[in-house]
């Protein structure tokens, strides 16, 4: 394993959010590899962290005032021992190749956990869907698909949403891939209900965060009822989280968006909550128009000056960040521990630095890392990809019971795989190991390819 960190971080040297995915994996699995001399001979840690395919291409595309514009597009097909690669599209300015490849590494690992069989990837483009019409962005996506097409397929890649590729991108996606290669077939996950879609998919990630939670708080005898919640974020899987969270009887104080966020201390009831989603998903406004319609809530703007991130300051029992990666620092965790926060459950990739995760798991607090509690939305695709195949669609109550039943496996495989290695309630290291032994043993019946 210290063979392998530093050619990755050789071959790879500017890619700094791959090597904090790769370095956090290899930390976990290390026991693994002591009891099993086999992995070395066969080079499995290089093979596993080496996607199998890079693609990597321009969009070209032309504006409402006909200037043309170019961004660059990805897609990491990272491992598909189990199955064929999943992972979503992200379209945002901060998307480099790093980002893609370390979202498609963990996606490797959370596929694995959902006990459904796919391959690990990502993809996306550095091109920014906000402030853009409709026109600017179907003719992005369909600039953008036009280079894709040739990679995917339902049996070989399927990719969904993820920041910046809600329904509206998904629909202008999946519309010029059909056009191109003239067949209607699940490609892509996140559809519409009326051509595909799955009920429950737009809520599966935030869904999930709070089932995970719910189960690492029952292994203590405990329950989320009463319990005071911070989240991070605003778009989908915080609203969800958010609901979730008030319907099993916890109070929400925080959300925020890249400008700042928005602390209520009386409670984001489900008005409020309603209230969020009619600003960001229609009217795609700033969450400081919160305080405008709740004169009580407090608004305090990003300050990137700060070292910390005040959000994670204030007193609660349960913190969600739902933003983005690396978004909850050392001191911010410290805050958070201070303040009596005593369970984490990531609805993001990776949002907390390592130094973040040292400081829940030196404190006893309940971790639930990204690759397990956030695994709910690659779920809800994998089942409906299963109700593409089928020609059906499930009802609500049975795609709900079904992720549910889903985290519930995820908690107790990740809690066995803890265990087994003499790490109790060591949530990241027993995701880390579950996923990792999976996906390796499939490698190696697989042979040498």
């Amino acid at each position: 394993m210290d063979e392998v960190k530093p050619r990755v971080y050789q071959c790879d040297v500017h890619e700094l959010e791959f090597h904090q995915a790769v370095q956090e994996v290899l930390e976990s699995v290390r026991p693994v590899l002591e009891r099993n001399p086999e992995y070395r001979k066969q080079a499995v840690v290089d093979r596993i962290t080496e996607p199998e395919r890079v693609i990597m291409f321009r969009v070209p595309w032309m504006d409402d005032q006909g200037q043309v514009h170019v961004n660059r597009g990805f897609r990491v097909e990272m491992n598909s021992a189990i199955g064929p690669y999943k992972g979503g599209l992200r379209f945002h300015p901060s998307v480099t190749l790093s980002i893609i490849k370390f979202l498609a590494f963990e996606q490797v690992f959370k596929n694995s956990l959902t006990t459904l069989n796919m391959g690990g990837g990502k993809g996306g483009s550095d091109f920014n869907p906000k402030g853009r019409s409709d026109g600017e962005v179907m003719r992005f996506c369909q600039a953008f698909m036009a280079e894709l097409f040739r990679h995917i397929g339902p049996n070989t890649d399927i990719p969904a949403g993820d920041i910046g590729v809600g329904a509206r991108e998904i629909g202008y996606l999946f519309g010029m891939y059909k056009k191109l290669s003239n067949e209607f077939t699940g490609v892509l996950t996140g559809k519409s209900l009326a051509w595909g879609g799955s009920l429950i998919r737009p809520e599966a990630t935030g869904y999930g965060v709070v089932y995970f939670a719910s189960e690492m708080l029952q292994e203590r005898g405990q329950t989320l009822e009463g319990r005071t919640c911070l989240v991070s974020g605003s778009g989908n899987v915080a609203q969800y989280t958010t609901e979730k969270i008030l319907e099993m009887g916890g109070r929400v104080v925080t959300m925020s968006d890249s400008s700042g966020y928005i602390y209520d201390e009386e409670g984001i009831d489900a008005d409020k909550l309603a209230f969020v989603k009619q600003l960001k998903n229609i009217r795609r406004g700033r969450i400081r128009e919160y305080v405008e319609k709740y004169p009580q809530a407090v608004y305090t703007e990003h300050d990137p000056s700060l070292d910390h991130n005040p959000l994670w300051s204030h007193k609660a029992d349960c913190a969600m960040p739902c933003a983005t990666e690396n978004e909850l620092c050392e001191r911010d965790a410290q805050n958070l521990v201070n303040n009596g926060v005593t369970l984490v459950s990531e609805g993001a990739n990776m949002p907390s630095t390592p130094g973040a995760i040292d400081v829940f798991l030196d404190n006893n607090v309940m971790y639930g890392p990204g690759k397990a509690a956030n695994a709910g939305g690659v779920a809800v695709s994998g089942l409906e990809m299963a109700q593409n195949s089928m020609r059906l669609g499930w009802p609500r109550e049975e795609v709900d019971s079904r992720l549910r039943q889903i985290m519930h496996s995820i908690h107790r495989t990740c809690l066995h795989a803890s265990e087994e290695y003499g790490m109790k309630e060591n949530y990241l290291a027993g995701a880390n190991i579950a996923g990792f032994t999976k996906v390796v043993n499939a490698m190696l019946d697989q042979g040498l390819v």
